[in-house]
């Protein structure tokens, strides 16, 4: 994907420049089946041990006017690991405002599905670098790492899921992390409409808005339940 910004929801064209100054690249490899089935979960039950692995790669000159509102619905931001926006003025030290920075993620994936059950997991790194504004000369660049993992199990098929995981990110402005467990209920069997009830434990969140159930640095226990309905 060649584009001109890592986010489309919330962003204006007047917001968005000239050039085509983001790229991601995907590479996918599933050998066992030749197919995984669409994200987390074996809801299709695979008889047979479906696996995939997983390679990613962004890359992204951000400026600060092309971001979206820190409250839109699925923003895409660039925070430091306690979540502050990189753009944020005197996040730095004092009179330090950065207006542009090159953003650099890869990611690596794995998952495996056999009868019901599912495990994936993922691992990634970023690079935060190329600032510019005033205050930044000399602003060392930025690394920060982290994963995920999740299990999941179809308990009676197509109908009762239930699932555990957990995320972590370590980085120089903060170490979040978070573990979680849920149940899934399809009433009609099949991926359109299911009831989600789900229990979270965050520590210092590094994200949060309005589609999500808690706030960038949230702590304790959190529990929600939706119905859902895809299409």
């Amino acid at each position: 994907m060649v584009g001109n910004n890592l986010s489309t929801l919330g962003v204006s064209a007047a917001q968005l420049d000239n050039g085509f100054n983001t790229i991601s690249t995907s590479l996918v490899w599933k050998p066992t089946t030749g197919e995984f089935g669409p994200g987390f979960g074996n809801f299709e039950n695979h008889e047979k041990f479906a696996t995939r692995l997983g390679a990613h790669f962004t890359y992204s000159q951000e400026n600060k006017q092309s971001q979206p509102n820190s409250e839109g619905f699925e923003n895409t931001q660039i925070r430091l690991a306690d979540g502050t926006v990189i753009f944020t003025p005197n996040i730095f030290g004092d009179g330090v405002i950065v207006t542009d920075v090159t953003d650099k993620m890869t990611s690596f994936d794995g998952g495996l599905k056999y009868r019901g059950l599912s495990l994936d997991g993922e691992y990634f790194m970023r690079w935060l670098n190329n600032f510019h504004g005033p205050g930044t000369a000399g602003l060392a660049g930025l690394f920060d790492n982290g994963f995920q993992m999740q299990i999941s199990e179809m308990v009676i098929p197509k109908l009762l899921q239930l699932y555990s995981g957990g995320s972590a990110i370590f980085g120089k402005y903060g170490q979040p992390w978070d573990f979680r467990f849920g149940v899934n209920v399809h009433p009609f069997k099949n991926r359109v409409v299911r009831w989600n009830t789900e229990f979270i434990y965050l520590h210092n969140s590094a994200v949060g808005y309005t589609a999500l159930p808690y706030p960038q640095g949230g702590n304790g226990p959190v529990f929600h339940t939706n119905w859902e309905l895809a299409f």
